[in-house]
């Protein structure tokens, strides 16, 4: 079952507000790659959008995210504003990319006179859950009766290469965080390492970053430096404690990359087995996006990829190397094999495939039936109606019943200007029709065999040759018959 965000006590009103502040700006090296880091996709959706919407679930007042952009900025940005829309952030550009500390630095005009408890986060850190976040605000609010000047999220690992120390003193209380490359001997053996999240009031939190000096290895303005500042001060720093540190992991090389796809993977796949009653045949070689929906008892089958925001009903059945994104499919729908759906919708009881490929707003109302081999774009089929082999359907409009011979094509394009079809129930299209768009074919009607429509075609009228003419013209006997199928 999908995790809930924290929900806030009793008294949390009586504590300053929230504001949380991600660091975007970096570029990400070790990805070896022209891509900033945070606009690495997990999941289908950048690195950066992930935290913004752990960050958005968190908030409890209407209040911007802020966001530090500076390597390839217009991109960050874009990818923010698609997760939180407009006016969902205020960006803070990092001129020179000079530490982590530097970063923070860059927002002080924004928020210096917040008067907020501040939540710092990095972009690049993607399966942080609201409740974990929100239970670090908690213990930073409420550390020892008082609250705290900062608190700092650490998880302990078997091999901490790498990872900046947490250094305690003699009374097991947080003294300062020391960096891997400045560590001693004695502080590489530390295993509890600083996550790279933590809250503090940015009343003191500025003041403390101005005492930041460059005096490291790496010649940088560290944000680590901050807490052991202000314990120096006087304030009090707490330290929250996190079992799982996979969870607040950033990601780093392309390795870990694929690592995080493979847990994302498995934990939407398993909330979907328990919680939605879908059947996997083969967990290990099936794709779904996190955002994706699926009812109970469909049954995908390996190699399936459902991406984005697609929305699959119950009781469907989705073959080997099916992809389907951004769609919506009704319940009872078989896809087979190999079929491609993209920004489509398709109604109860159809049938696709294999080897179909809908796109581009492509619709299937109720029992309809698309084949083998079969193309619709910004099309729609209508109920019961049938296109089983070898056939492009594009820009048409199809009614009901109405069954599309092998290798019909819709003529839609003049070299200039796209053009659309319409043919209306219950009609028939001889295989290797050619229908010259723009076109109407009348309500039971049907064309031969090899035909060229370049003209519309009246209603009950059997039309043939190259250009297609009216043969004959069906009587009221014949209409009768199909009338009585019709209400069959």
């Amino acid at each position: 079952m999908e995790q809930q965000p924290p929900q806030p006590s009793p008294s949390d009103a009586a504590y300053a507000p929230l504001d949380v502040l991600i660091l975007a700006a970096g570029l990400g090296t070790r990805m070896r790659s022209h891509t900033a880091k945070v606009l690495h996709k997990l999941g289908g959706r950048p690195l950066i959008a992930h935290v913004c919407r752990t960050a958005a679930a968190l908030m409890k007042e209407a209040r911007p995210i802020h966001i530090i952009v500076g390597h390839q900025a217009d991109e960050v940005r874009k990818a923010v504003v698609e997760e939180l829309g407009e006016g969902g952030a205020v960006f803070i550009t990092q001129i020179e990319q000079r530490g982590t500390g530097d970063a923070v630095m860059a927002a002080r005009e924004e928020l210096t006179d917040a008067n907020s408890t501040l939540l710092v986060l990095s972009g690049d850190v993607p399966l942080m859950r609201p409740e974990t976040l929100g239970a670090l605000v908690q213990q930073h609010r409420t550390h020892r009766g008082r609250g705290a000047a900062c608190t700092l999220l650490a998880v302990r690992l078997d091999d901490p290469t790498g990872y900046g120390r947490i250094v305690r003193d003699a009374e097991n209380r947080f003294e300062r965080i020391v960096e891997q490359k400045d560590a001693s001997a004695e502080e590489r053996a530390i295993n509890e390492i600083n996550a790279g999240i933590y809250c503090f009031e940015t009343q003191s939190l500025f003041p403390a970053l101005s005492q930041v000096k460059p005096a490291n290895a790496q010649g940088e303005y560290y944000l680590t430096d901050v807490p052991g500042i202000l314990r120096t001060g006087g304030g009090d720093v707490s330290v929250y404690p996190h079992p799982d540190a996979r969870e607040v992991s950033g990601i780093n090389t392309r390795v870990e990359l694929a690592e995080f796809e493979r847990i994302l993977r498995v934990r939407t796949l398993r909330r979907l087995m328990l919680d939605s009653g879908v059947t996997f045949v083969d967990p290990t070689n099936s794709y779904v996006s996190p955002e994706a929906q699926i009812g109970r008892d469909t049954v995908i089958h390996p190699g399936a990829h459902i991406e984005g925001r697609t929305l699959i009903g119950e009781g469907c059945e989705i073959k080997a190397g099916v992809r389907i994104t951004d769609s919506r499919v009704g319940n009872g729908v078989t896809v087979k094999d190999y079929s491609l759906i993209v920004d489509c919708e398709i109604a109860d009881n159809c049938s696709i495939g294999p080897f179909a490929h809908l796109r581009m707003n492509a619709r299937m109302d109720e029992g309809a039936t698309v084949g083998n081999f079969v193309e619709m774009k910004k099309s729609r089929l209508g109920r019961k109606s049938k296109a089983m082999h070898l056939t492009y359907l594009g820009d048409a409009t199809i009614g009901e019943r109405t069954n599309i011979g092998a290798g019909t094509i819709t003529c839609n394009y003049d070299g200039a200007n796209k053009h659309a079809t319409f043919i209306e129930d219950d009609v028939k299209i001889g295989s290797d029709t050619m229908l010259v768009a723009p076109v109407r074919v009348g309500a039971r009607s049907v064309t031969g065999a090899g035909s060229v429509v370049t003209k519309d075609v009246p209603p009950d009228s059997l039309v043939a040759g190259v250009p297609a003419k009216v043969k004959k013209t069906f009587n009221e006997e014949h209409e009768s018959e199909v009338m009585s199928q019709k209400s069959e």
